[in-house]
């Protein structure tokens, strides 16, 4: 068992740090603000090569895994840039391309999330599906060598600045049987209401029938959250993930679940990542603060009752950051399952760790730590949303108590 990080690791955390303490959290503040992106950092690690380090060499990335793009996501956050857009596109929509995208769609796709040129953001959600993505409502249905898609999307983040969103879907079953009911997975069959299979589709998000609107969030962040309509929006055949062309359709929707599912545990992890370093973040902050704010003669983190509480954080953000190196070394080592597991736990602990560490930095602040100036209170609502998405505290409940402690499934 070795918790040291490779030297290349090391370079890698220390440069990412050293490029975000150089544009800081005002720099994010002030994008959210006057909304506008955080372009410029978006570019420069693109550039640097920070934003494509999961990314095979041979499609212009860094060959590395979950872990590496884990250090970037976490050491901008460290330094208050927590760029959402970092899960979304390298992680979830490159990672799936990766792993179940044909070869033709992985050299037209990697090489632009290798460099940051291209995002590619992700919709899975939906209003009324909510956490049940085996009810969604999106429906492709073939037409011609085409498809044809339809349904609506909600808390799609970054659809403004990507030209790409891949859309989570279910497939019409275009061969019912004799009595108009199609094969289930387990070979049963399956009424007409459930005739239908998960399939990904890559959607330029300028297409015809695709539209969105905005939803108003109180969160400071340069990343918006949008509703998208897909109203009978025709796309390709090699819009669908794994398939290239209309004959060979059935190879896509073959990959639709682990496609699915391949990128649901670098979501979890890098989510958690960024957690993690919006914590450190706030503990630094807080520390420092408390360590020269003086009150009856003496600095306020002299009092336990003030150091007490950040020294609890701190070591809540360390439990998590282990559960986040855990997950990341099983995931990149193939061992999905126990992957599985330790994402969901790394998820949560960081998210609570986080909503934890930016609250008790606040507080120690007193009435400054509700300011702008003292840059905490600017993170109180992305670690509170942090405990609903992109599975909420109570799901990864459900999930442990069924899978890791073996109770009955309540839902």
């Amino acid at each position: 068992m070795d918790f040291d990080l490779t030297p290349e690791q090391q370079q890698l955390r220390d440069a990412v740090a050293s490029l975000g303490r150089r544009y800081g959290h005002g720099y994010f503040v002030a994008k959210a603000k006057s909304g506008g992106h955080t372009t410029e950092l978006w570019d420069e690690a693109g550039r640097l090569g920070y934003l494509g380090v999961n990314i095979p060499t041979e499609y212009g990335g860094g060959g590395g895994g979950i872990t590496e793009l884990s250090i970037v996501c976490e050491e901008l956050a460290a330094a208050g840039c927590p760029l959402l857009l970092l899960v979304v596109s390298p992680a979830i929509a490159a990672t799936v391309i990766g792993r179940h995208g044909t070869e033709a769609q992985r050299r037209r796709f990697l090489p632009g999330f290798a460099d940051g040129s291209l995002k590619m953001v992700f919709a899975i959600t939906e209003p009324e599906a909510g956490s049940n993505f085996h009810r969604l409502g999106t429906v492709a249905r073939r037409s011609g060598d085409g498809w044809i898609l339809s349904g609506r999307k909600c808390f799609i983040s970054g659809v403004d600045e990507a030209p790409y969103v891949l859309v989570v879907a279910r497939v019409a079953d275009d061969e019912p049987d004799a009595a108009g009911r199609s094969a289930s997975a387990d070979g049963s069959a399956s009424s007409a209401t459930d005739r239908l299979k998960p399939a990904l589709f890559i959607v330029p998000t300028d297409a015809p029938g695709l539209t969105r609107s905005k939803l108003d969030m109180e969160i400071v962040s340069p990343e918006n959250q949008w509703l998208l309509y897909l109203d009978d929006v025709r796309l390709p055949a090699d819009a669908l993930l794994g398939s290239d062309t209309g004959a060979d359709y059935r190879s896509g929707l073959a990959v639709g679940l682990p496609a699915l599912f391949a990128g649901l545990n670098p979501e979890r992890i890098t989510v958690a990542a960024m957690a993690a370093g919006t914590a450190r973040y706030a503990i630094e902050r807080a520390s420092t603060y408390t360590a020269s704010r003086q009150v009856w003669g003496r600095p306020i983190g002299a009092h336990q009752g003030v150091s007490h509480p950040l020294a609890h954080a701190a070591v809540q953000v360390e439990l998590a950051r282990l559960m986040i190196a855990k997950a990341a070394t099983l995931y990149d080592a193939g061992r999905d399952t126990e992957a599985g597991v330790a994402a969901n736990l790394a998820k949560y602990a960081s998210a609570e760790a986080a909503a934890l560490a930016v609250d008790t930095a606040i507080q120690v602040h007193g009435g400054n730590g509700m300011t702008t100036d003292y840059g905490v209170a600017t993170l109180l609502g992305a670690v509170r949303a942090g405990r609903i998405a992109p599975v909420s505290r109570e799901m990864i409940l459900n999930f442990v108590a069924q899978h890791v402690l073996r109770q009955p499934k309540t839902y």
